[in-house]
């Protein structure tokens, strides 16, 4: 009996202890779904739309069939460029369609890196 007791105490210790580990890990341990697709469209203020291609095998005919579907994220600085790929998280209902938050800018675009480095130079100017 003594023993199942220790089990219990020491489970509750871990518990407690991941509790207070969750707070300090954030997102990582979030149980909201997560999204990589490529920005298509930066033309809203605080917004991005991402294009998520998914792919999946016909039910019949097993042939991969790519599927693309467009998501509003929201953008907070507006750091994402047309072309980035990013990972977005599902969030609580920001607007009528936006129900993503950019999560963080996995790979920059060509383009990106271009606009960024002539922004560069126009402030050393």
């Amino acid at each position: 009996m003594a023993t199942t007791t220790t089990k219990k105490q020491i489970a509750a210790a871990e518990t407690a202890g991941k509790a207070s580990g969750t707070a300090a890990a954030g997102a990582d341990n979030s149980h909201r779904n997560t999204k990589v697709g490529e920005v298509v469209s930066t033309k809203m203020q605080k917004t991005i739309v991402v294009a998520v291609e998914m792919r999946k095998a016909h039910t019949k005919y097993k042939r991969i069939i790519r599927s693309t579907k467009k998501f509003y994220a929201h953008d907070e600085a507006n750091t994402a460029h047309v072309g980035d790929v990013v990972r977005i998280r599902e969030t609580r209902p920001l607007s009528k369609l936006k129900r993503w938050r950019l999560d963080e800018v996995v790979r920059r675009s060509a383009l990106a890196q271009l606009a960024d480095t002539a922004a560069a130079a126009e402030v050393a100017k």
